[in-house]
């Protein structure tokens, strides 16, 4: 077994995500301690031979580095930093590891004060990829932190990544989700507006794809998650809306915050939060070709 294989590892948040994650490092041997605010998540991972604990400190406890993949940069205070979060016991694990898409400033904060509280150090690492490539060990990671916080992760985030790097200081990891989740939103958007457009025009809009293969309009959007929205094979979910939408408004947010005026970025929010208000907040995110289906059926209804 290699060095990181030895490891002792936490995992707080067992979605879609932390689940697949999970059970890539059960299958390379590691053993996982793991804590999801709705309990019932873990009947994904326990019976592959995850251990299930009582709250985040008790994660805390059983490992040396602990992962995190929730919702946001709230759920990342309150597992770190609640009365049984990972820094209740003072002491605890040598490395934190945030897979979850959140804050660069509030990162940067939830960093400093752990490593007050307990010297731990912080390496914000959001990923890209999907569960599939999660499940594999192939997802890109972007992190954030000092060198000496990297290296002491890497051994295992390079049996996780297939594409990993480190960005800059503790932050930029999360900023880089940011940019990210901007091409990707908004990729989502366009893909569906251009699949209601061959659709109309007639072509053979599953033909998109491989005819697009190589050219300047290609992209893994284009070739994992076009056939998705085009075959309408929206379940299980490969992401939810919800959550894309989330990220959505914080690259709002972020580029606000620095005087940016981004119109492109604001229509993406403003499509997924008309589709998440038809009730498809935990529905596929590909599946944002539904609001333009229902827009003309509206139009067709008003003639």
């Amino acid at each position: 077994m290699t060095q990181a294989a030895k490891l002792k590892l936490g995992f707080i948040g067992v979605g879609l995500m932390g689940e697949a994650m999970v059970r890539h490092l059960l299958d390379l041997g590691h053993t996982v301690t793991v804590w999801n605010l709705e309990p019932e998540r873990l009947e994904t991972v326990v019976p592959h031979g995850a251990i299930a604990a009582q709250s985040p400190a008790e994660v805390a406890a059983a490992s040396d580095i602990v992962m995190m993949c929730v919702l946001n940069m709230a759920a990342v205070e309150r597992c770190i930093f609640a009365e049984d979060g990972v820094a209740a016991n003072g002491a605890g694990p040598a490395v934190v590891v945030d897979f979850s898409t959140a804050d660069p400033e509030g990162t940067r904060n939830a960093a400093e004060r752990l490593r007050k509280m307990t010297g731990a150090g912080w390496v914000d690492a959001p990923v890209s990829g999907g569960p599939q490539l999660a499940r594999n060990g192939g997802m890109t990671v972007m992190a954030g932190g000092s060198a000496e916080d990297f290296e002491k992760v890497r051994p295992v985030l390079d049996q996780m990544a297939g594409n990993l790097t480190l960005m800059g200081p503790v932050g930029a990891g999360q900023t880089t989700k940011i940019l990210n989740q901007a091409i990707v939103g908004t990729g989502y958007v366009v893909m569906a507006e251009a699949l209601m457009l061959a659709e109309a025009a007639g072509i053979d809009a599953a033909a998109l794809p491989a005819c697009l293969a190589g050219g300047h309009a290609d992209s893994t959007l284009l070739q994992r998650l076009y056939p998705i929205m085009q075959q309408r094979a929206f379940e299980p979910p490969t992401s939810f809306a919800r959550q894309l939408l989330k990220d959505l408004k914080a690259v709002s947010a972020f580029s606000q915050g620095l005087g940016v005026d981004l119109p492109v970025i604001e229509k993406g929010v403003s499509r997924f939060n008309e589709y998440v208000a038809l009730g498809h907040e935990m529905t596929e995110s590909a599946g944002v070709v539904k609001l333009y289906e229902h827009e003309a059926e509206e139009r067709k209804k008003s003639k």
